[in-house]
């Protein structure tokens, strides 16, 4: 890895989609409940993950022009999904949520990490 990322598409890619998993969680869906209610997390609590994502997808957005803000909020956003996997684990909670929403995410994450200083 090199300093500089090369491409910002993937960091950008991360941010809308972080934007679109806060938005559809405003009013969440289906599957988003299921999530959040197999993880036994307090509905009292669901607006921060909003908040947090909301965040992320900033900090990704700044991190596009200010690589060091964006490698740091990308660490972070892999560390909120480990967290949620392992959330996941203990509730054994391992349904689709967990393998496509929670991993997916994860995966999205990592590469976006990855991808802009190998490509």
């Amino acid at each position: 890895m090199t300093g500089i990322p090369h491409v910002w598409w993937p960091t950008a890619l991360l941010a809308l989609v972080l934007f679109g998993d806060a938005v559809l969680s405003l009013r969440p869906a289906a599957f988003i409940q299921r999530c959040l209610d197999g993880v036994r997390l307090p509905r009292d609590w669901w607006w921060i993950l909003i908040v947090i994502k909301l965040l992320a997808a900033a900090g990704l957005v700044v991190g596009i022009k200010y690589p060091d803000i964006g490698l740091a909020t990308n660490v972070a956003v892999i560390g909120y999904f480990v967290c949620a996997s392992y959330a996941h684990y203990r509730a054994r909670f391992l349904k689709q949520e967990f393998w496509l929403n929670c991993l997916g995410m994860l995966a999205l994450s990592v590469s976006a990490l990855v991808l802009p200083y190998a490509i």
